[in-house]
């Protein structure tokens, strides 16, 4: 039975495992399936996924300033967000053919899915969590359906997402603090990338592929050396933590679905988060903040993130252009999408949402 596909996150924490408090009462079903998805992030929802379907390039890509597979797999996992049926939905046509974008951009032999600019593995790390959600909703059979790719570029869902997770491992062996930083040969590291490419690998387990559990570990001990006992995380662990909301929910995640809340660290970030849920985050990074807030305090304390989700429903709906669209300065599709990823969690359509 085909499983139900709702992002993270990413990051959203989608499809990455089911997360269970300390307490073992019976979940309180509210928590999992909310009381209904509010009436203005349908209409933003909606809005928004007009003008991705109606703005995709004939390749399946979208224009951006920093367009690549990451924001290709951004749109895709927003074109999934709201449970709209991947195979034969409204945008089953845009999801395939931005699917099959990224898997024919994919270096065959790396597995990698980045771009020759400064943030690469950006690009790859989103690519992995949008090909592990896309894995088990869209069928293989109808992929390449009407697609007039060559036949020797075109891979399976499996296939592509089994690469990808090898270009990560293979990144994370040469790298010595155990994360990633922009390239996969890099022997540096910083918690932005490493927590978007760990994110990615976390889906891919909960797909089904096998990720060593050392990898993992790794991943998140860096985090754990980054972090302070305020809750503030340094951008790299040899630089000063300063004060980033950014970093600390990005932790925040990390930890929560690496199944790290008993530790110190946890308890540090996600206090630091609440402390500062007010906050409202602005410039070039703001929709990368928003979308990590959300899964963040989602996952670290319901009843913050619910004022947090309402505050930012009316802040978005601010925000949104006529045509559906959300400016940034990475384009507008990167902006439409971690708009729609941002709001994601009105929907509580997976197990993930379990608390």
């Amino acid at each position: 039975m085909k499983r139900f596909i709702y992002v993270l996150i990413a990051a959203i924490c989608i499809g990455i495992g089911t997360i269970h408090t300390d307490t073992t009462e019976a979940q309180d079903p509210t928590l999992r399936y909310g009381t209904g998805v509010p009436p203005a992030v349908r209409s933003i929802n909606d809005r928004c996924l007009r003008y991705l379907a109606n703005t995709q390039l004939k390749d399946g890509s979208w224009q951006g300033s920093r367009n690549g597979p990451g924001i290709t797999g951004i749109c895709v996992m927003a074109l999934m967000a709201s449970g709209e049926d991947a195979d034969y939905g409204p945008y089953a046509t845009n999801i395939r053919k931005a699917l099959q974008h990224m898997i024919i951009s994919q270096d065959p032999r790396t597995g990698y899915m980045g771009t020759s600019g400064h943030a690469s593995m950006y690009q790859h790390g989103f690519a992995t969590l949008a090909l592990s959600e896309a894995y088990g909703a869209v069928s293989e059979d109808l992929l390449w359906k009407d697609s007039d790719a060559p036949i020797n570029r075109r891979r399976t869902l499996s296939e592509a997402l089994e690469l990808a997770v090898r270009c990560v491992l293979t990144a994370q062996e040469k790298n010595p603090w155990g994360a990633w930083r922009y390239g996969p040969q890099a022997r540096d590291a910083d918690t932005t990338v490493a927590g978007t490419v760990l994110m990615g690998i976390l889906g891919a387990r909960n797909a089904g592929v096998e990720i060593p559990n050392e990898a993992i570990n790794k991943a998140l001990n860096y985090f754990q050396t980054c972090t302070s006992r305020g809750g503030s995380v340094s951008y790299t662990a040899s630089g000063s933590h300063g004060d980033s909301i950014t970093r600390s929910a990005i932790a925040t995640l990390v930890y929560a679905i690496g199944k790290r809340k008993d530790t110190p660290e946890y308890k540090a970030t996600s206090e630091y988060i609440k402390r500062r849920a007010n906050y409202n985050s602005g410039g070039s990074y703001m929709f990368y903040t928003l979308y990590y807030m959300a899964q963040a305090l989602f996952q670290s304390d319901l009843e913050t993130w619910q004022a947090w989700n309402q505050r930012t429903i009316e802040r978005l709906q601010k925000m949104q252009q006529s045509d559906g669209s959300f400016n940034s300065s990475h384009g507008k599709a990167y902006g439409t999408g971690m708009a729609v990823l941002t709001l994601a969690l009105n929907y509580r359509l997976l197990p993930i949402y379990e608390r």
